[in-house]
């Protein structure tokens, strides 16, 4: 595993997926804290007032009233040090129109097709 993070910030619409991925990376000790946001929105709000420092960000997709290309967009934006913060996209998209955009992203680390799993969180970069 790329190592433990201190905060992992999971943001997905899917509750279940959620939970499962939380318990995942908590069984794994993946992290110290994992927190989850169901609004792409929230999560930039957290990010904004500095509430939420994460190391590591799970983002997923394809999700309604915001994406997570619009999420990227929002948190370019941000005026927050993202210095050594890790994004994830953690999407069940086999889109090559998004895998292509993530590639481009500047803040994408890795593409990671759900579901996530123990395997995968040790060969992360």
């Amino acid at each position: 595993m790329a190592g433990s993070y201190n905060t992992c910030l999971l943001i997905d619409d899917n509750y279940i997926d959620n939970f499962i991925t939380r318990k995942l990376l908590e069984s794994s000790n993946f992290a110290k804290n994992v927190i989850t946001c169901e609004s792409p929105a929230y999560a930039i709000r957290l990010l904004a007032s500095g509430s939420v420092k994460p190391d590591v960000i799970f983002l997923d997709i394809r999700m309604p009233n915001m994406t997570g290309f619009e999420f990227l967009d929002a948190y370019d934006k941000l005026d927050i040090d993202k210095e050594g913060t890790k994004i994830f996209l953690l999407s069940s998209s086999f889109d090559p129109t998004d895998m292509k955009r993530s590639s481009k992203n500047k803040y994408i680390t890795y593409f990671i097709h759900k579901p996530l799993t123990h395997k995968i969180l040790e060969e992360l970069p």
